[in-house]
């Protein structure tokens, strides 16, 4: 069976939380207790992930860590070519949304969540909330003539980039003059098999 190792406020194991439950697949969650270092133990290092972060999500003998990784996995072994086509242009343009994710709405909306609701000492909340402004006016931009990032489907680059976005609130961030953007957050919560998170 699937196991996915899990922190319940974070998004990026919400991600993966969310595609699990989109694709209908049976799977058990493992709390990892983040605040007590569960995810630091020599043991976790050493069997689940040297990096000792999560999600982590085992799968038999396959053993994946990073949120984008897995949804790449996720989409390939049990998705078919809905989530994510093997067409390489088709490829490309998901994954680019994946490496967004993981950079500019990382550094923004997810650091000022960081700041505001875990009190990181690590964040320059200003420049978050600049780097906010940034990407959300991008992503704005982008949502203002389709549905979708893209392929006109939901596909994992909505999954990859949603939670963050749809969290900024939590951030201190406003969504309120982004209008194409909380459109697109209302049509992932209206897709079959979506589950929310706390915030959401």
């Amino acid at each position: 069976m699937l196991k996915l190792h899990d922190f319940k406020l974070s998004g990026n194991c919400y991600k993966v939380r969310l595609m699990l439950s989109l694709l209908g697949l049976e799977h058990e969650l493992v709390a990892v207790n983040l605040r007590a270092g569960e995810h630091k133990t020599p043991e976790f290092r050493q069997t689940l992930n040297e990096f000792a972060t999560v999600p982590v999500l085992t799968d038999g003998e396959v053993i994946l860590r990073d949120s984008h990784a897995i949804l790449v996995y996720l989409a390939r072994q049990y998705g078919g070519e809905t989530w994510l086509p093997s067409d390489p242009a088709a490829q490309a343009a998901i994954v680019q949304w994946l490496s967004s994710a993981a950079s500019d709405i990382r550094w923004g909306p997810e650091a000022a969540r960081l700041h505001h609701l875990f009190k990181s000492p690590t964040v320059n909340i200003d420049l978050a909330k600049q780097r906010s402004a940034e990407v959300l006016q991008v992503l704005n931009t982008h949502l203002a003539d389709r549905k979708w990032l893209e392929l006109e489907r939901p596909t994992i680059a909505d999954i990859a980039c949603f939670p963050y976005v749809a969290l900024a609130t939590d951030g201190d961030i406003s969504l309120e003059p982004y209008p194409y953007i909380q459109a697109w957050i209302d049509r992932i919560k209206q897709l079959p098999g979506f589950v929310g998170m706390p915030g959401l």
